[in-house]
């Protein structure tokens, strides 16, 4: 069967030359965004139940763009003065450079990794006598708390965001020929709104394997999966899939 309509479970690109406009015009699809999943900041009060005072940290770890927003975010509920001395250890470049938006670049110790969190343990324990906050959300990635710990590193993760599902309600009589997922409570977040949800001929796209697994696990069959060798990214995977289908 043919693509027509994809449905992409994230916020539309804000670039003009994202993959998915050029997958649109070259072969005549239709191509919608909507989270199925959104962030939360969690308010100072919760933060301090979980028994966390900013002033006993030397370093913070940034995993993420909702990560920055967030500690900065609790930083002011609490009228807490971040130092100057804070060291901030950023799991990206472009997480680094997000920062800016918060601190004076040139005057604060930012340290960088590369893509992934285990690019940054190099980094953390060079520095390993720091006590360090993680700026987290509810669904950390078990890779971090292992990886900490194994650093030997004094370390504490704060909850100061979480992830929770969209209201799809609007979405129930709208039917498409593909649905991208990209993380697993984007499946969890379908079968939410939709508990009676059948695939039928709809087809599944997912992005990792704990997506898949998800998707699995609730009886869905698997029609495109990325990253793979041919496909390192979900729009090399549709545009793939596409060619395939809609000859």
């Amino acid at each position: 069967m043919k693509v027509k309509t994809i449905l992409v479970s994230q916020p539309e690109p804000k670039v003009e030359n994202s993959p998915y406009f050029e997958i649109e015009q070259k072969y005549k699809v239709k191509i919608d965004f909507r989270p199925f999943i959104h962030v939360e900041g969690v308010e100072a009060k919760e933060v301090r139940q979980q028994k966390i005072d900013l002033n006993n940290f030397t370093a913070v770890i940034l995993t993420s763009k909702n990560s920055v927003d967030h500690f900065f975010r609790v930083a002011e509920e609490m009228r807490f003065k971040v130092p100057e001395t804070l060291k901030y250890f950023c799991q990206s470049e472009a997480i680094a450079f997000y920062l800016q938006k918060y601190v004076v670049y040139r005057k604060r110790k930012i340290y960088v990794g590369q893509k992934d969190f285990a690019d940054l343990a190099p980094l953390i324990k060079k520095y390993k006598d720091e006590k360090f906050l993680l700026s987290a959300t509810d669904q950390l990635n078990i890779e971090v708390p292992t990886i900490l710990n194994e650093l030997k590193v004094s370390w504490v993760a704060g909850t100061f965001y979480k992830t929770v599902m969209s209201d799809l309600s609007d979405l129930a009589d709208v039917k498409y020929d593909v649905l991208a997922f990209f993380s697993p409570t984007g499946i969890k977040s379908l079968f939410k709104n939709f508990p009676d949800f059948s695939q039928d001929n709809t087809r599944i796209a997912v992005f990792g394997t704990t997506t898949q697994k998800e998707a699995l696990d609730h009886g869905l069959r698997i029609d495109i999966m990325a990253p793979s060798p041919e496909a390192p990214s979900m729009t090399m995977a549709l545009e793939k899939y596409i060619q395939k289908v809609n000859k």
